[in-house]
């Protein structure tokens, strides 16, 4: 069922009240619902991309949409997201009691939020939307999208699907919706201004008038994911789950790697693990019709990025040169805004760098994230768990991976405990609210019902001993 037409063609301001209203008179009729008919409902939502003809008609729709990724793999993207978010929020509770302490005299209530506010990129244009969407319907919320414009009919699509399912089981159709065509940034705040919560996935731009908004606010950061391989990696390995990750999708991901920092013993071996893996080393002169094609005027060129790399090559006019590869390698010594190689690229070319030792590969690590993606994650391929532990422990970075394919693990993966998401909170380091992976109990309030404990009142010494031994009273 497609949203009701006399919402179209009226000012941003009357539609988003009218579209808000539906929210709130879908999330009155839902409020009685019992956990499993939230989960019922959530259930209906990841159904309507994971069946295999929707997953597949919305992933062609959205590459000839955008013009971004590939098919195949967004096929692959929309059923593994749909079906890995579903598997978590079937394992949690999100109404009623979700939680007891006895021994604090809590219990924790789950409430909504309201009207959720969703922010969703031109990348994944229909994954995003429905990640979302499951999320904020297992916590009893309706939801209301704001697509990017390019994504718009893509995501649209995806909502009509998610409104169908819903009905078919019963449901309040209005519990999802999307901002009608024509989308701009005067929509888009005035979506923001008027739901109870904005949750932003994409441009920074709309992150940060997300947080101006007056709104509560959760929005993410970029990626511009470096990776060490050091010198107890196993290469092959490595390069076979970089090249999986850098390659899916066309790195439209902001997970996917976008360089290697490889330690200077290992540095000769692991490229050539690269080349087997698919990596074509660029020549000094290759690497300058690459870096003239993919920045024009300073900017990222769409003709090439998130292509496949036939394309990209061609572009390059490099197209005779990279017959059976999958990817390009550019090899770099710089990092700063002079060099455009340490910066993201969300285009199938992946920078290497030589690091003289693991501390040389950290200290660069910093810097490429200093230019872009600080806070956002990081990988090692390692047998030296050491040294994972030292990144967690050093870098400003919410995520260390380990010997894992970035863009599979990040977001959450059947071999990872990270939960499934499209959305990665990068902490205040990239002025994200969040430092975790967006996830359902982001779309709760929790009311606490305390109730009188035995006293729990210390001594004066026990809390100030040590301290007065220290310095005195």
């Amino acid at each position: 069922m497609s949203q009701p037409a006399e919402i179209f063609g009226r000012d941003p301001a009357s539609i988003v009240d009218t579209l808000v209203r539906r929210g709130r008179a879908a999330m009155e009729a839902f409020a009685a619902s019992d956990q499993a008919r939230v989960d019922e409902a959530v259930t209906a939502l990841a159904w309507s991309l994971y069946k295999p003809e929707n997953a597949e008609a919305l992933a062609t729709m959205a590459v000839e949409d955008t013009g971004l990724g590939n098919a195949a793999d967004k096929v692959v993207k929309n059923q593994r997201k749909t079906f890995g978010t579903l598997r978590d929020l079937m394992r949690v509770k999100s109404v009623g009691i979700i939680e007891e302490q006895p021994e604090l005299g809590l219990v924790k209530y789950a409430k909504p939020v309201g009207v959720v506010g969703a922010v969703t990129p031109s990348t994944n244009p229909a994954a995003t939307p429905v990640n979302k969407a499951m999320m904020a319907l297992k916590g009893r919320n309706a939801i209301v999208i704001a697509p990017s414009p390019a994504g718009l009919a893509t995501t649209t699509s995806a909502v009509t699907l998610m409104r169908e399912e819903l009905e078919r089981i019963g449901a309040p159709a209005d519990l999802v919706q999307v901002l009608p065509p024509p989308v701009d940034k005067a929509s888009t705040h005035a979506l923001m201004a008027a739901c109870d919560l904005v949750v932003v996935t994409g441009s920074q731009s709309n992150v940060r008038a997300a947080y101006r908004s007056g709104t509560p606010a959760i929005g993410v950061g970029a990626g511009n994911v470096p990776v060490i391989i050091d010198s107890s990696a196993d290469l092959d390995a490595a390069a076979t789950k970089i090249a999986a990750s850098k390659c899916f999708d066309n790195a439209t991901s902001c997970s996917s790697e976008n360089a290697v920092f490889i330690l200077d013993d290992v540095y000769d071996d692991a490229v050539a693990a690269l080349k087997r893996a698919g990596g074509h080393l660029a020549s000094a002169a290759e690497k300058d019709a690459i870096q003239r094609t993919l920045w024009v005027d300073g900017k990222l060129n769409r003709r090439v990025i998130a292509k496949d790399l036939r394309v990209f090559a061609a572009e390059c006019g490099l197209d005779s040169t990279v017959r059976g590869a999958r990817f390009f390698m550019v090899e770099e010594t710089g990092i700063g805004p002079e060099h455009p190689f340490s910066d993201e690229k969300l285009a199938l070319v992946l920078t290497v760098y030589r690091a003289e030792s693991f501390d040389d590969a950290m200290d660069k690590v910093r810097g490429m994230m200093a230019v872009k993606g600080r806070g956002h994650s990081v990988g090692i391929h390692t047998q030296e768990i050491a040294h994972a532990r030292r990144l967690a422990e050093e870098l400003d970075t919410v995520r260390v991976l380990v010997n894992m394919a970035h863009t599979f693990g990040n977001g959450g993966g059947f071999d990872s405990g990270l939960n499934f998401t499209l959305s990665m909170g990068c902490g205040t380091w990239q002025g994200n609210s969040i430092s975790e992976n967006l996830n359902y109990r982001h779309f709760l309030n929790i009311t606490h019902l305390a109730v009188p404990i035995p006293e729990d009142k210390p001594s004066e010494e026990a809390l100030f001993g040590a301290y007065w031994e220290k310095y005195g009273k």
